[in-house]
């Protein structure tokens, strides 16, 4: 694994389980760095999909990836509130500047009011229907989803709008310095 500092600006990139790449985004500037996560920021970033097109996200965006957690979080700082937009994915890992996981389709969107829906359960069970995904994968998917509804209902700082709001300054501050 690479070794990161605050500051640093990663890639994402984001594989399906028949490691085929399935996004990418340019910019994950490296915010902060925990013991079991990592915590990376961007605003208006440039997207690659698969098949080739390409899109900016719309707002700031502060990101945690975990090293044993299936799973990923994305804060999204909109004018509305923070929403969320969790991942259930392996765990992360870094290689040459990028952070790389491979995504499980099953995906958990929490609104600015508190309320939360689970996204994608019908792309979730095509793609393990299609790519075979074994039952101690299956498992380890359903585990992780179950294990981020119970991070988000204990309140974690992780899906705090004021901590995530703090990120987001570091990132600002740390993206004038690299410009400079």
């Amino acid at each position: 694994m690479d070794k990161i500092c605050i500051g640093d600006n990663l890639q994402i990139q984001c594989y399906k389980h028949n490691k085929h790449i399935h996004r990418c985004w340019d910019e994950a500037v490296v915010l902060d760095i925990k013991k079991d996560y990592i915590v990376c920021g961007n605003k208006r970033t440039l997207v690659t999909e698969a098949e080739g097109s390409v899109w900016k996200t719309k707002e700031p965006a502060v990101m945690y990836y975990f090293k044993d957690k299936w799973f990923n979080v994305i804060a999204q700082l909109k004018s509305n509130g923070v929403s969320y937009y969790c991942n259930i994915a392996t765990p992360y890992i870094i290689e040459e500047g990028t952070i790389k996981y491979i995504d499980y389709d099953l995906d958990l969107r929490i609104f600015p009011t508190g309320d939360y829906k689970i996204l994608d359960k019908l792309e979730y069970k095509y793609h393990k229907r299609l790519m075979n995904y074994p039952p101690e994968l299956d498992l380890a998917i359903k585990n992780g989803l179950d294990e981020l509804i119970k991070l988000y209902k204990s309140h974690s700082k992780i899906f705090s709008a004021d901590e995530n709001l703090r990120y987001n300054e570091l990132y600002e501050i740390l993206k004038q310095k690299n410009e400079m």
